[in-house]
């Protein structure tokens, strides 16, 4: 099947953002899109980047644009992934909505917290483990991917495809930011034996990629920073070659998922 991601630079304006999703979503759809994923709060704006904190956010509109997105998930028969801030109750959380067309919205919710994100979010308490297309998808949103143990959590799901929403921006050029997190999104799916679609927002300077790794950490597709655009590839269960198969069978045993 095919999937995408779709970067772009999030504003303030909630308006404004959700065109822009929609236009891709549209867009995608024309090259037959089954998955695709947008950045981290890219509908709503995030935190001390695009807006100021969550008092500027109206949860209502965001409430209303969700509910139009997932009409626009069943009309394409497409799935989605998309980042907002989300109230719930007296709680604001960092959320991943996974929209699956037919499907009530499901959610991840954002549990590394740290800065920024502490000041201003709840943690979450899900796994973030969906079933989409009938593939098993694990869900993780930026700063989770400096930590192994998140996606330790996703091999014992046996994932067949891990997705990380980033919005990790600079205000000046910081080339060697973007080349670790790079490299930790290629160590993640190397030790992983899984796949890895990762998308960020592109302004002021993108610091995170937005591409498609393979299981042993190749890199398939990759955009070019700092630029809208949308990338497909495509996506489909393989079998392992000798070393995966080598790290799956060490990894099992290591956590305890089979006798040596």
């Amino acid at each position: 099947m095919k999937i995408a991601a779709y970067q772009f630079a999030v504003s303030d304006d909630i308006q404004k953002n959700y065109c822009i999703i929609k236009k891709a979503i549209y867009e995608a759809s024309k090259q037959e899109v089954s998955l695709l994923v947008f950045p981290e709060c890219c509908l709503s704006g995030y935190p001390h980047e695009s807006i100021a904190n969550n008092d500027s956010i109206d949860f209502k509109l965001v409430d209303t644009l969700l509910g139009e997105l997932q009409t626009v998930s069943d009309e394409t028969k497409m799935s989605l992934v998309i980042g907002t801030i989300f109230k719930e109750g007296n709680c604001v959380f960092n959320r991943a909505v996974v929209f699956r067309p037919g499907m009530p919205m499901a959610s991840y919710d954002k549990r590394a917290l740290w800065g920024w994100d502490e000041e201003n979010f709840a943690k979450g308490n899900n796994p973030g483990v969906f079933k989409i297309n009938g593939i098993t998808v694990g869900i993780r949103i930026c700063f989770e991917v400096r930590f192994p143990e998140y996606f330790r959590e996703l091999y014992m799901e046996n994932t067949d495809l891990n997705i990380i929403l980033f919005f990790d921006v600079t205000d000046d050029e910081n080339t060697d930011r973007y080349n670790l997190i790079k490299a930790h999104l290629q160590t993640r799916a190397v030790e992983n034996v899984c796949p890895i679609l990762s998308v960020n927002a592109i302004e002021p300077f993108q610091t995170a990629p937005t591409m498609f790794v393979g299981k042993s950490g190749q890199v398939i597709a990759e955009c070019n920073r700092n630029q809208e655009n949308l990338l497909v590839c495509n996506f489909e269960k393989t079998d392992l070659n000798f070393g995966e198969k080598g790290r799956r069978t060490l990894s099992d045993e290591l956590l305890g998922l089979r006798m040596k």
